[in-house]
């Protein structure tokens, strides 16, 4: 009995970018509701340019959501648009998506989280796990109303290419075939 495997990856590589990608937007639904907690060795607050920047072993608290880095900006754009850019060796977020389910990890040299544009960016050494499920690249990009992710091996600001990699451990590919029979 052959198995087609690109309906396979298809569902694992969806399911497991939907859950890694979007900590942010699929949070625990009492996380918004919870007070923002920033510790900073320092922080600066620009007034004219709408701008918040922490620096120093920066850490974001906000229910289950965790951000560490070495610099936190929190910009304020357009009426209630917020952009908030997390940078460090490596820069970190930490969530629990929904109840039950294990803790979305996701490191890079950056991480922006764009309510505006409704997405989330990590750049520089990109990596994200949940429950085994791995995902690396130079660049990964998720739009969060169109439930869209692409990675990339490549960014901009990168002489040298890095390929994209997917390590989808085998309890996700029995999940997948028990859900089609």
């Amino acid at each position: 009995m052959g198995i087609n495997i690109k309906p396979l990856l298809r569902m694992a590589v969806s399911g497991l970018l939907m859950w890694a990608v979007c900590p942010i937007a699929n949070a625990l639904p009492e996380d918004r509701n919870q007070p923002i907690r920033i510790t900073a060795d320092s922080a600066i607050r620009d007034e004219r340019l709408g701008e918040t920047r922490y620096m120093g072993s920066v850490e974001l608290t906000q229910g289950s959501l965790r951000i560490t880095a070495d610099t936190l900006t929190l910009r304020n754009g357009d009426s209630e648009t917020q952009i908030i850019t997390a940078t460090g060796s490596p820069a970190s977020l930490r969530q629990t998506p929904e109840a039950d389910s294990p803790a979305v990890e996701a490191t890079a040299g950056r991480i922006e989280y764009d309510q505006g544009a409704d997405t989330v960016t990590l750049t520089q050494d990109a990596r994200i796990e949940q429950d085994g499920a791995i995902v690396t690249g130079a660049v990964i990009d998720y739009v969060l109303g169109e439930q869209r992710v692409t990675a990339s091996g490549t960014s901009e600001a990168q002489e040298n290419s890095q390929r994209v990699e997917m390590i989808i451990p085998p309890r996700a590919i029995e999940r997948s075939e028990n859900s089609e029979n």
